[in-house]
């Protein structure tokens, strides 16, 4: 039997990288997806490789910022591919904009902290009517009955990053998040743990050129991969493995936790 066989899960940032990784990971082992991302063209092809995986499916046009539309993707996620509830919630989507800290612009540290910190809020915030609030009827009535969530921190929150103050002080408080839904949601057996990748392959992680809006300098990147035991990026399926891990019941005795994916470039 699969690992997800017939839980529903969202997964947002699933058009790209990491989250579309998973979504189809998920997908793959049994999970009713909704998938959910800002740009719909990469969306689609998120969905026509799960269909083509022989998953099912719901992609639903979102920006994490807005409550309304994190209120949505859940009401769809439960109404749509489930009957009322939410099992697991993989909170992936994500961006960049650095700077170092004299430069930092009030624009690009709110757009980060927004997309990052306030999206994973909001998202946790809109499912639990169908994560929280059915797991307490469940508990009352004495079932024990594990559901996921999975935050995405980074290994630039653990160690420092110069020119990402906003990122990793989103990301850091994502960890915050993580360990406080934790102890409040607990007693539901509701699981919430936070994957910290280290240097992945994806477009926010590519050598940057000159006018580029995503990526790294091609010397840092160099030092970096220098400093990887394994010299080498992350791959996007290297992560959606561990939060398979996550959302799976093999981890139903995990919570609270950070899980570090970098292969060892912090140990």
């Amino acid at each position: 039997m699969a690992l997800l066989e017939g839980k529903v899960a969202v997964v947002t940032g699933a058009g790209r990288g990491i989250g579309q990784a998973t979504a189809v990971t998920f997908a793959r082992e049994g999970a009713l997806v909704l998938a959910s991302d800002i740009d719909e063209e990469p969306l689609q092809e998120t969905k026509k490789l799960i269909e083509e995986a022989g998953g099912k499916v719901l992609c639903v046009r979102a920006d994490v910022r807005s409550r309304e539309d994190c209120e949505n993707m859940m009401k769809k996620a439960a109404e749509e591919l489930g009957s009322g509830a939410i099992d697991i919630l993989a909170n992936i989507a994500g961006i960049t904009r650095d700077r170092v800290i004299h430069k930092m612009s009030d624009e690009d540290w709110d757009f980060v902290i927004d997309v990052n910190l306030r999206g994973t809020f909001n998202c946790i915030r809109a499912v639990a009517p169908y994560m929280r609030d059915v797991a307490k009827k469940e508990v009352a009535e004495g079932k024990e009955y594990h559901r996921k969530i999975i935050n995405t921190a980074s290994t630039a929150a653990l160690r420092g990053n110069p020119g990402q103050i906003n990122y990793t002080a989103a990301k850091g408080g994502i960890i915050g998040i993580t360990r406080t839904v934790a102890r409040e949601w607990g007693p539901f057996y509701i699981n919430c743990n936070c994957v910290a990748p280290g240097l992945t392959a994806t477009r926010l992680t590519q050598p940057k050129k000159k006018g580029d809006e995503y990526g790294i300098p091609e010397e840092l990147l160099k030092r970096t991969i220098e400093s990887i035991p394994f010299k080498r990026a992350g791959t996007p399926q290297e992560l959606a493995n561990v939060y398979l891990f996550l959302a799976s019941d093999l981890s139903n005795y995990v919570t609270g936790q950070v899980i570090n994916v970098s292969g060892g470039l912090v140990i």
